[in-house]
């Protein structure tokens, strides 16, 4: 039995199957010999691990074990690297007279060259202050100390190409902790505020701090969010829920023109997401915009899952959600395609439907949309930073229990990749500046955060971020895999500049993946500011174009050096490729089908997007 029991550990990690890859991810992986001795044993040990590694995930964010991996992998290869360690000892000693003749030179008011420049994408030192003394000081020490701590974890021969990313990654995030701009007497927009104000700033933080503590351990949201409403301020388009599964409310939106195209939209957020990011305000609601300009307009609305909802996967996602979603539409409006939207990963969840459908012939879709979605996760950004074998095993550890990722660990995890616009930035202005953050509709919907079911977010890490495989041919549907240049209709895809979740070179690599027209826009902005971009927003702009079937591909840098750039906002542009692809008006089609079992249940926003 000993040897059974051997030859059953090993095989674990042997190369993955596709039953790994799309398993049974909330199931115990059991021995497939069943005796009495084994079986107590090993689900008892799996169960006590289980239970550790989750109460170790009420203080660690991270895997401790992936961080102590990326750890140790580079100190063993320094220790045995001679000559780096005497090239970091040469580096700190240069450094370090650099700054001593640099601090001489500024404090006897001599006028002397930066040790180092701050990093073009640095934003923490741009005030003019810091080129002055004592600051420009305090400021050539944290970013010399930055730039050593760069050399030595990032550069070791031998360290594996995950490790030398992350342990940089997690060093500069405490090294981010330790920042002048942090404390009060090294950060002189602080200590001219108080002096101005003679302290009052640092009163007011102080209440500032207290109370945000007082409403944590309260779970009350954040001071400022009460003047934000779904339903009153916030998703306030007119339209009525016409259909709803243990999944999704499905939105028809009231129209807003005497006519509008025979072809439908359909909008499919991503889960991570409430959808009314894309009808925020009546000034800036991508929904409204679309019913202005004579179009039909339906929603997804996501169910924010709970622990009944552990064994939903990315299929019923596709069933459940965009399946019947179109089934429901094709029956109000029937005979008629459907122009498909998808943002984040709803987009690649319509890209995995639309490829199915196309393999079963179903050409129900008539245009094909994606906003700041990622097909091929291969260079998705610094979020693969936190995916390896280890942490998903140890999320999914953290999971078990209640069946769902929640969302606070999300946002912890966004908010580290953007760690001084997120984190220290907001902390400074608050407790040290005294000033309360003016909170915008965008802000707010923010921190209206959802939950990820079990099962879908293991094969979501597993599938896309960690073996990569709806692009290589071994992602199915239905029990057969799904292929993307199986799609044949026209995409619109759009991508952000300061993407930090789907990266625009890695949303640009579907021109790899599919064989049709693609008109691809680049636009001004972040994962989110970037697609609530309406008319009259300043500072935007775009470029755009459109790569026919015949076309040579460009590679991203060619495409961004002879596309030209255009000022404003990009809704207008995609709004008039929608038509173009339209056929003809009619009268607005009615609201639901009672007839035919999509009678109006309720108004929208509906109840899914008030769950919390």
């Amino acid at each position: 039995m000993g040897s059974e029991k051997n030859e059953y550990l090993n095989n674990q990690n042997t190369s993955f199957s596709q039953e790994k890859i799309q398993g049974d991810f909330y199931s115990e992986r059991m021995p497939d010999f069943d005796t009495e001795a084994f079986r107590p044993s090993y689900q008892f040990a799996n169960s006590l691990d289980r239970e550790f590694h989750a109460k170790l995930g009420k203080f660690w964010a991270l895997s401790p074990a992936s961080i102590g991996g990326a750890y140790f992998d580079w100190l063993t290869h320094l220790s045995i690297s001679p000559g780096k360690q005497l090239s970091l000892m040469e580096s700190a000693f240069r450094k370090s007279t650099s700054l001593f003749e640099y601090a001489l030179r500024v404090t006897s008011g001599i006028h002397t060259e930066c040790c180092v420049n701050t990093p073009s994408k640095d934003r923490r030192f741009e005030d003019k202050a810091w080129q002055t003394w004592p600051y420009n000081i305090y400021q050539q020490s944290f970013l010399l100390t930055q730039e050593w701590w760069n050399e030595a974890t990032s550069t070791v021969r031998g360290v594996s190409q995950h490790h030398s990313e992350v342990l940089p990654f997690l060093v500069r995030q405490y090294l981010d902790m330790w920042a002048p701009l942090n404390f009060p007497f090294t950060n002189p927009a602080v200590v001219e505020t108080t002096i101005k104000l003679n302290g009052e700033n640092l009163v007011k933080g102080a209440q500032n701090f207290s109370d945000d503590i007082m409403r944590f351990l309260r779970k009350e949201p954040p001071r400022g969010l009460e003047k934000f409403k779904v339903g009153k301020n916030l998703a306030i388009t007119k339209g009525k829920v016409i259909y709803q599964n243990r999944l999704i409310e499905l939105i028809q939106y009231s129209p807003l023109t005497e006519d509008v195209y025979t072809e439908p939209i359909l909008i499919i957020p991503a889960w991570i997401m409430k959808y009314y990011i894309l009808d925020l305000s009546s000034h800036n609601s991508l929904v409204k915009y679309l019913l202005e300009n004579n179009h039909t307009v339906f929603m997804i609305s996501w169910k924010n899952p709970s622990s009944r909802d552990r064994d939903l996967g990315f299929e019923d996602y596709v069933n459940l959600g965009i399946m019947d979603a179109l089934k429901a539409i094709s029956t109000i409006i029937p005979k008629k395609k459907i122009h498909a939207v998808g943002y984040c990963l709803g987009g690649t969840l319509l890209s995995m439907a639309a490829a199915a459908m196309a393999r079963d012939g179903n050409n129900l879709l008539k245009t094909i949309t994606l906003f700041a979605s990622q097909v091929d996760y291969e260079d998705a950004g610094e979020l693969l930073l936190f995916i390896d074998e280890s942490q998903i095993s140890f999320l999914e550890d953290v999971m078990w229990d209640k069946g769902y990722l929640g969302s606070s660990r999300m946002a912890g995890t966004f908010d580290m990749l953007r760690s001084y616009d997120l984190i220290w930035s907001r902390m400074i202005e608050k407790y040290l500046l005294g000033k309360r953050l003016n909170f915008t509709d965008l802000m707010a919907w923010d921190a209206d955060t959802t939950r990820m079911p079990y099962k879908m977010h293991s094969e979501y890490l597993r599938n896309l971020f960690l073996h990569n495989i709806l692009t290589n041919g071994k992602f199915t549907i239905g029990g057969r895999p799904i292929a993307l240049n199986d799609i044949k209709i026209p995409l619109f895809v759009v991508a952000t500049q300061k993407d930090h979740i789907s990266p625009w070179k890695s949303v640009y690599k579907i021109h790899l993946f599919t064989d049709t027209e693609i008109t691809f826009l680049l636009t001004s902005g972040g994962h989110n500011a970037g697609i609530v971009s309406e008319p009259g927003h300043l500072h935007r702009s775009y470029q755009v174009s459109t790569h026919k079937k015949s076309d040579k591909h460009l590679f991203p840098e060619e495409w961004v050096e002879n596309t030209p750039l255009h000022k404003g906002s990009w809704w207008s542009v995609w709004e008039k490729w929608i038509s173009s692809h339209s056929i003809g008006k009619n009268a607005p089609p009615s609201m639901g089908q009672p007839t035919k079992g999509y009678s109006i249940l309720r108004d929208a926003p509906g109840i899914y997007v008030l769950e919390k």
